[in-house]
């Protein structure tokens, strides 16, 4: 089974809240998790390995916190997860590495690599914008009083 890791949801969570326009564009370790419930010290090692890749920056201090690198519309989906979890394999062995006892002989390897080339497509197309767009505030309506009659 195809699955994220625990702590490449984690950093997915917490991109998407930072991903939703508002008046403060940081959130603190703290504020993150308990906004979902996760364990703080783990979001808070997350938070780094993200900060590391280039995907969010910290600031510290009282209006301090995490804040995201760039625009959301460019932070992809296996963004997220390589800065997390390294790169997407689907099989032991790679492309690189040959170790393994069957490479000579497996039958399976160069269609798993094809597959494994559409799923890091589908989720290079897929951006932390998209993810949290249900999450964005509804425009406010237009008071009656300004409308054009």
């Amino acid at each position: 089974m195809l699955r994220l890791s625990k702590k490449a949801d984690y950093a997915l969570l917490a991109l998407r809240h930072l991903a939703v326009p508002g008046p403060r564009a940081t959130a603190s370790a703290r504020e993150l998790a308990e906004s979902y419930d996760l364990p703080p010290e783990l979001l808070a090692k997350v938070l780094q390995q993200l900060v590391r890749g280039g995907l969010l920056s910290s600031q510290q201090g009282i209006r301090g916190g995490y804040g995201l690198a760039r625009p959301a519309a460019e932070i992809t989906v296996v963004d997220v997860i390589e800065a997390i979890d390294g790169p997407m394999t689907v099989t032991a062995c790679s492309e690189s590495d040959h170790s393994c006892d069957q490479y000579t002989k497996c039958n399976i390897r160069d269609p798993l690599w094809k597959l494994k080339d559409r799923i890091v497509a589908a989720l290079s197309a897929t951006t932390v914008a998209e993810l949290a767009i249900d999450l964005v505030p509804a425009p406010e309506s237009i008071p009656v009083s300004l409308v054009r009659r």
